[in-house]
């Protein structure tokens, strides 16, 4: 069909339009104008309305870009040569699991290299008040494309695309260039999940695979670790400039019955095809699905841009709760097991020892515990042990009294971790000797290599320790082994601030020098500093963490701690977050909180927010499954970006996260942090094994449980203590408020409890979590049960975890609060700080909860 013929068709079809030579999209907060000259019609303006007045963005064009090419492209990767042409080899041949994907990063696709760019501007155009409609005809294909508002968001400018063939051939149509930004002065770019920072990095392993700062090519990303669609910039001036496909456009991670994760229907980039700064969409991807079209064949691409005054944290959430409609998780999922029922289930699960895999070993002449961990390790013969959470541990068996944890797991645990670290004097006098223990070696050793990382000693030493000396305070052997390791990293920190990486250890040199050590190594310091109250700890902690938000937190920029994935940014993400927050509340200097509050924002961009869930059925492992009960939306990475593991297994269902998401809307009041905590913690009984209440860890698993690491059942109890007490505290506004210990190490920044006596309106009370005290069969409603210290006092607190009122039956076996002994019920109330409500002395009850909501039930007995 000629051009001509398409005009007059369109005439037909919409009569009011008109045509000319200048044209116009404008409403009270943006301004579009487009002139045409001998090339086409060009955007000759494009202005945001602000607090100060119109501001106009410099270097406006509105540049189409059509890729063809007629076989499938190359998929060879790109050689990568250093500055003298010498070729690097990244990642080293032993990451076996990120070489794959990374060879699949740098292939002409990836590297918007591949297929012909036709680059043009539309030829004609044709508007009526409220829409524009430009065409444009050329060898390959005629192209229309519709612009208009979206009424309900003023900022946002709608665009279909319609790419119609005229010849038979492999089409990537990108999203209008509608700017060159300045690349040499912008205040943020991000492909949410991938990358992000305030400035262009030359390295190119460093912007693209760790994503610390921006790729200077114009590289195009996948939407399988792309947390959110949506590219964004913000330039100097403080607008940002984000373009969101429609969603549906994108991959379903499981479409039907088998994992489509890596299905790549959308490119992201924040540049265009000539390297000029822009967020910027493909779709189809040029040689992936959909993008053969033989002559006639028809393809559309809807997305929006959205131009905001703001800098790129408004615009990200409107991406996500305007348009993603992330809260639609929460409206649609349905529980089948409590959180609390949960924790019961695994508390069982660690005392069997057959199901946990508990193993005792000798280790110079003492009795060592933990459990066996089936993944790699280096050096090991499938005879690794490990220990995850210390904390949880300690917590566990002492809110739950139970025997044997406290005399068959503590106390080997506890040997362990003496064993753990190095005691020859030396170079590495006091640091960790690795996170594993090989039986049969009779050896520690790190996960992926010979090497031994000052992280390593802050994890494993100061954050493990401590928290059990919250529980054991007068054990002088574990006080010891703290002080002589908190004294190395202060040895190891250098006069800045900063830590290696890692060191080797045959040659005790720095190792991993091509990144830096962008991660909270300095809480080892606090920890120090909390538990010996010597203040060169506290001085170090500050000296390390002004270190790490000047050069981590300021620029984006970070590392991870997961050593099989070379340290691609992980969770130590988030739980920096943690750690500047801890530090503010122990020097109350504001710049710790605004960067704790900086990076828990960027670390919203570890979570998925797309495909929007729905109820659409799926077939998962023989089994029916609707589509939101598998959903990624709220789950996040163990690591994104270009190489990490959700790639291709997803993200995880650890949520270390949640609790302190949840004290983070508690300071700022911004819901997504809460919407997203509660989608990380809630409705997810697809991924949980029934018989041991243990998620399985990557999302492709499904519902496998612990797998080859049994230990995450402890980061699983850890995780959702912290989530479940950190919504108590919230929805109590502070009336009920237990104390909070150090970060378990690794995976996040989930903190223990149970050590010290908390607040219950006032009245000191001591946590309890026993099996048949309290029985609520409900499974959208929570809780915990405390005990006054000083007086005869049992506190229920019982939490809705539903969007929906509920009423709730309850029943208290009066033989199971203390033990050995059954108590008599004198009174009882529904307490809150205004006013308490009279309950029957019966033990049972049958109460009211609003949406999310909590009631304490306070209990006098004798």
């Amino acid at each position: 069909m000629r051009l001509l013929q398409i005009q007059i068709l369109l005439l037909l079809v919409f009569p009011a339009f008109t045509s000319g030579q200048g044209i116009s999209l404008k409403n009270n907060r943006l301004d579009l104008q487009w002139t045409k000259d001998a090339s086409g019609f060009k955007l000759s303006r494009l202005a945001v309305s602000s607090p100060q007045g119109w501001q106009g963005i410099s270097n406006a064009n509105g540049a189409y870009t059509l890729l063809y090419s007629q076989a499938k492209p190359d998929v060879t990767p790109e050689k990568l040569l250093d500055e003298k042409g010498q070729e690097i080899i990244f990642p080293e041949a032993h990451y076996r699991y990120l070489i794959p994907v990374w060879k699949q990063s740098i292939s002409p696709v990836e590297l918007n290299t591949a297929g012909e760019a036709i680059q043009f501007f539309p030829s004609s155009a044709v508007q009526t008040a409220n829409e524009i409609l430009f065409t444009q005809e050329n060898e390959k294909a005629f192209i229309t494309s519709l612009w208009s508002f979206d009424p309900a968001f003023a900022n946002d400018v709608k665009v279909e695309i319609r790419i119609i063939a005229k010849q038979a051939g492999h089409f990537s149509m990108a999203s209008p260039s509608l700017a060159s930004l300045n690349k040499n002065h912008f205040k943020w770019a991000t492909v949410p999940g991938v990358f992000q920072g305030n400035a262009i990095e030359k390295k190119f392993i460093n912007a693209f695979a760790y994503g610390q700062g921006i790729p200077e090519r114009p590289v195009v990303v996948r939407e399988r670790t792309a947390s959110t669609l949506a590219p964004m910039v913000t330039t100097s001036g403080n607008i940002t400039l984000a373009v969101i496909p429609e969603p549906g456009t994108g991959r379903d991670p499981w479409a039907k019955n088998e994992k489509t994760n890596s299905d790549w229907l959308i490119g992201l980039s924040v540049m265009n095809r000539n390297a000029e700064l822009m967020p910027t969409l493909y779709h189809p991807v040029l040689g992936e699905k959909k993008s053969w079209l033989n002559a006639g064949d028809s393809i559309v691409f809807r997305f929006r841009y959205s131009i905001q005054p703001e800098n790129w944290y408004p615009v990200f959430k409107h991406a996500v709760n305007d348009v993603y409609q992330f809260n639609h998780f929460l409206h649609l999922k349905r529980t089948r097991q409590s959180l609390t029922n949960r924790l019961l289930g695994m508390h069982r699960y660690l005392v069997n020892d057959s199901l946990s895999l508990w193993r005792l070993d000798d280790f110079k002449g003492m009795t060592i515990g933990a459990q066996d961990y089936l993944g790699g390790v280096y050096g090991s013969d499938k005879d690794a042990m490990k220990n995850a959470d210390y904390g949880a541990m300690w917590m566990l068996g002492k809110i739950t009294e139970d025997g044997t944890l406290l005399t068959t797991r503590l106390p080997y645990a506890r040997n362990f971790k003496l064993m753990q670290q190095h005691t020859d004097t030396g170079f590495f006098h006091g640091a960790a000797a690795g996170q594993y223990y090989l039986h049969k070696s009779n050896q520690f050793t790190e996960e992926w290599g010979d090497y031994s990382e000052p992280v390593g000693s802050t994890f494993y030493m100061l954050c493990d320790i401590g928290n059990v000396l919250l529980f054991e305070k007068n054990d002088t052997a574990l006080r010891t082994a703290l002080r002589i390791s908190a004294d190395k990293l202060l040895q190891w920190m250098g006069p800045n601030g900063q830590w290696q990486v890692a060191y080797d250890n045959k040659t005790q040199q720095p190792l991993f020098t091509d990144v830096q050590d962008l991660r909270p190594t300095f809480y080892g310091m606090i920890v120090a500093y909390q538990v010996l109250k010597d203040p060169k700890y506290l001085a170090a902690a500050k000296l390390g963490a002004d270190w790490y938000i000047t050069n981590a937190v300021e620029r984006g920029r970070f590392l991870g701690t997961c050593g099989d994935a070379r340290f691609v940014p992980d969770f130590a993400t988030g739980q920096s977050a943690q750690a500047l927050l801890d530090l503010y509340d122990i020097t109350k200097e504001e710049k710790y909180k605004k960067a704790a509050i900086d990076v828990a924002t960027i670390y919203t961009a570890s979570v998925y927010t797309h495909p929007v869930p729905t109820t659409q059925q799926k077939t998962v492992n023989g089994i029916t499954r609707e589509d939101w009960e598998i959903s990624q939306v709220g789950l996040s990475f163990e690591h994104g970006g270009v190489i990490g593991s959700a790639n291709h297994r997803g993200p995880i269902m650890l949520a270390s996260h949640a609790g302190m998401f949840v004290r983070l809307f508690s300071l700022t009041k911004d819901s997504l942090f809460l919407n997203m905590a509660r989608a990380a913690a809630l409705g997810r009984d697809a991924f949980v094994d029934s018989a041991t209440s243990v998620a399985s860890y990557y999302w492709d698993v499904m519902n496998k449980g612990a797998g080859p690491y049994p230990h995450h059942a402890w980061w699983q109890i850890g995780w959702i203590t912290d989530y479940l007490l950190s919504e108590v505290r919230m929805r109590s506004n502070g009336k009920v408020e237990f104390p909070r210990g150090f970060i378990t190490p690794k995976v996040g920044p989930h903190q223990t409890y149970g050590f010290a006596d908390g607040k219950i309106y006032g009245s000191n009370a001591s946590l309890l979590l026993k099996e048949g005290m309290l029985t609520i069969a409900d499974p959208y409603t929570d809780y915990f049960t405390a005990i006054d210290t000083k007086g005869k006092k049992l506190f229920l607190l019982v939490m809705n975890n539903d969007d929906e009122a509920r009423k709730v039956n309850i029943a208290l076996d009066p033989a199971k609060v203390i033990k050995g002994k059954k108590i008599k019920l004198v009174k009882t109330i529904v307490q809150s700080d205004k006013h308490a409500t009279p309950l029957n002395n019966s033990g049972k009850w049958s109460i009211s909860l609003p949406p999310y909501g909590l009631k304490v039930i306070a209990i006098t007995y004798r």
